[in-house]
């Protein structure tokens, strides 16, 4: 049978379409391949290479290479460009053409570059560099978080985090448009250290305006010793200002800084400022500032020096044993020169100087300790007076109530001291020994009763008893010792809190009324003008008084279960069974005493009297923004309020704040036969900072702020500043103005240039506060 003749056809069809698609390939072998390119792996010594181009080639010696979007990765780096050879030998990598090289936080661009991938070395020609960089924040340096930017002629790249660049330009600003740069011959960037500038100078605009033979700043949260940027400045008082200071940071765990200023019309300051962490849960800073003065100018008459210094140190740490060691020590040669040189004023018209160190181990409810401690209280400045206290050295020993008696209701506890003190004054001629004696013992007992959850009784009683070596008379000190052996018995109540909750399911209020009634009774002081007044145990008198009040609270709970107590009101008042104390009462005078204190800071005493003044504590927190506080004191026995208290602080908008701080006193005695030195009848100021944004806030950033005697009609202080900190650099100008009588009288005129990640030129001076 014969065979069909169409599979035949059909063979030799399919046999001449397999030799046209072989010959297709033969002809276009890259039609076939155009989505892929050549990838080659080579070992180093470090781990793998991968090297991925165009076109690549090669020939003996080791040498490779490749072109067209030329693509090289080895461990962290990757190296692009249009032409690359490489001797895998060596590990010797030249590079031609849109050279670019990254690593970590590192971006280079180049025209050509010679760099080997086993020592990390290289060096590139017409360079462009972006290096992220991290900065410490801290109140008055303006971060940016714009890459360090650079252009050079030629950079060598030294190590991982090192390069060398010559003819460059420096900034963190905008490349295209820099509002400032540093251009310098020779620099050394070292990252996460700092940036070292070689006979460059600083340009605005282009526009050189600073010459720095040597400059250094830091790259990363690293400190760097060096010179700081000047501070240049103008006063009325001072004349021109310079300054210039030096840092050192010999170690991680320790820095100086060391400085002076030069004032045109007075003289030279000095600054020190010294700051350690010696160990773990251990801190050191001392500060120091002094002014050689050659005197503030009079109309007639020679100049009147008002030169010194103040120091500051303040030392913690927590010791083996849970011991924990505090010295907070502060020096000041003078009220007069904490006045006239203060930079802010809360500073200057802080008229205390306080010392403390101690040392102490709190053990199974017991506290055992040893302390040194200071006080100083500069009454007036010329001519200068003050009352000096102190207590040293002197040992603590004290327990928390315990209830050693399972089944008894009872709580036992103590507090005992032994010390030697110190009193004197300039005001009168006072001046006790300087080691006066003082040991004391005082074990209490409490007794708290529950009468369910309606009535609570807490009695407690106190036997305390004081020896102390010396006493006055007639305003002298007599070395004659002496015990005070005191009873004092309280016995607090507290009746039933009456409360109302209401709200939607959403949110809920409740508000409630706390009634408080407590009884005290002390008596065996005994003859209170003996004591010498070496601190707030000896301002404890004979008393028999009674004390009513009550607190109202609101409370506001969402329905996320959060509670949060929005308004406080205590008001509260005592009744004295004894108007005179025992005794220790003197008419026509300021009394303070330990009852009168706890009630109310604003004395009330200066004669006999049954009631005291009522005290209204008012305060509402409605969240984070709001924080306000007001208190008066209202005098029933002279119908009249004796001292009101306002604090604010506000921020009712975004980056806006309000703070206001106000007090109006009347002061005692209220019609003295004889006025004691420089008293005031009345006290009325106010202080107040209103404001937006702050010193290193992006954006434009006010301050206004003012204080005001009403007593006196003038200012004692004003201050305007104006700012605007862009993305690398900022701008401020600041006006502040000091009226302390015939000290000071100043104004000031500051302009700030900031830059960012740097610091500042100008006198960078430290922001106002109030609280």
């Amino acid at each position: 049978m014969p065979k069909p003749r169409l599979p035949r056809l059909v063979r030799r069809l399919a046999s001449v379409a397999g030799s046209l698609f072989f010959l297709l390939l033969q002809v276009y072998p890259l039609s076939a391949q155009q989505t892929t390119r050549p990838i080659s792996t080579f070992s180093q010594p470090g781990g793998l290479a991968t090297l991925e181009a165009d076109r690549q080639g090669g020939q003996l010696g080791k040498t490779y290479y490749a072109d067209g979007n030329v693509d090289l990765l080895y461990q962290a780096l990757r190296i692009r460009a249009d032409h690359i050879e490489w001797n895998q030998q060596t590990g010797q990598v030249s590079a031609r053409g849109h050279v670019q090289l990254d690593y970590l936080t590192q971006h280079v661009e180049a025209s050509d570059a010679e760099y080997n991938l086993r020592t990390g070395h290289g060096t590139f020609h017409n360079v462009r560099a972006t290096f992220a960089l991290q900065r410490r924040p801290t109140p008055t340096l303006l971060v940016s978080p714009n890459p360090l930017y650079f252009q050079a002629q030629e950079a060598d790249r030294l190590s991982d985090t090192t390069y060398t660049v010559r003819n460059a330009w420096l900034t963190v600003c905008n490349p295209d448009h820099p509002t400032w740069k540093f251009h310098a011959p020779f620099a050394r960037i070292e990252l996460q250290q700092s940036v070292h500038l070689e006979n460059g100078n600083f340009r605005v605009f282009s526009i050189p305006v600073l010459y720095v033979p040597y400059a250094t700043f830091p790259a990363e949260r690293r400190r760097n010793s060096g010179f700081l940027i000047p501070q240049i400045g103008d006063s009325s008082r001072t004349g021109f200002i310079f300054g210039e200071s030096v840092y050192w940071a010999p170690v991680d765990w320790a820095d100086a800084t060391i400085g002076s200023t030069y004032y045109s019309k007075r003289g030279f300051g000095q600054r020190a400022t010294i700051r350690m962490k010696p160990w773990e849960n251990a801190n050191f800073e001392a500060e120091y500032y002094g002014v050689m003065d050659r005197g503030l100018e009079q109309p007639a008459g020679p100049p009147i020096p008002q030169g010194g210094h103040e120091a500051h140190l303040l030392f913690t740490a927590m010791l083996p044993g849970n011991w924990r060691a505090v010295a907070d020590l502060d020096q000041l040669s003078s009220l007069t020169f904490r006045l006239a040189w203060s930079e802010t004023y809360t500073q200057a018209v802080n008229s205390e100087v306080r010392n403390t160190a101690f040392l102490e181990n709190n053990f199974d409810g017991f506290s055992l300790g040893f302390s040194a401690q200071s006080y100083e209280n500069f009454l007036s400045a010329v001519p200068q007076s003050s009352i000096s206290l102190r207590s040293a050295p002197e040992a603590e020993f004290s327990s928390v109530d315990q209830q050693f008696f399972r089944k008894l209701p009872a709580y036992f506890s103590f507090d005992a001291f032994e010390g030697a003190v110190h009193r004197s004054e300039t005001v009168t001629p006072f001046d006790s020994a300087h080691f006066v004696d003082r040991t004391e013992f005082a074990p209490t007992v409490t007794v708290p009763l529950h009468f369910g959850p309606w009535l609570q009784l807490t009695p407690r009683f106190t036997f305390r008893s004081t020896y102390y070596g010396g006493q006055q008379q007639n305003n002298q000190f007599v070395d004659e010792g002496f015990f005070r052996n005191t009873e004092e018995f309280s016995f607090d109540i507290r009746p039933p809190t009456l409360e109302r909750i209401w709200g939607s399911d959403g949110t809920k209020w409740e508000h409630t009324i706390e009634p408080d009634i407590v009884y005290r009774y002390v008596t065996g002081v005994n003859d209170y003008g003996r004591f010498i007044r070496f601190g707030a145990d000896e301002t404890l008198t004979d008393t028999n008084e009674i004390q009513y009040g009550f607190t109202q609270r609101l409370f506001r709970k969402t329905g996320g279960g959060d509670s949060q107590e929005l308004v406080t009101w205590r008001l509260v008042q005592k009744y004295f069974f004894d108007p005179t104390f025992g005794g220790a009462l003197v008419p026509g005078q300021r009394n303070v005493f330990e009852t009168t204190d706890e009630l109310t800071p604003f004395a009330f005493a200066d004669e006999p009297r049954r009631f005291s003044p009522i005290v209204s504590d008012l305060t509402i927190e409605p969240g984070k923004r709001y924080d306000t506080q007001f208190v008066v004191n209202y005098d029933p026995q002279l119908n009249r309020m004796t001292a009101i208290g306002t604090m604010l602080d506000l921020k009712p908008y975004k980056e806006s704040f309000v703070q206001l701080a106000h007090f109006s006193t009347l002061n005692l005695p209220v019609n003295p036969p004889v006025p004691p030195l420089n008293f005031q009848q009345r006290s009325n100021q106010i202080r107040t900072l209103v404001g937006y944004g702050d010193l290193t806030r992006p954006g434009v950033n006010v301050t206004f702020g003012a204080s005001y005697d009403f007593t006196q009609q003038s200012f004692q202080n004003q201050i305007a500043e104006i700012s605007y900190n862009g993305s690398c650099c900022g701008l401020g100008f600041e006006y502040r103005k000091f009226s302390f009588g015939t000290i000071r009288s100043e104004n000031q005129y500051l302009v700030t240039l900031r830059i960012a990640n740097v610091g500042s030129v100008g006198n960078l001076r430290r922001p106002e506060k109030i609280f």
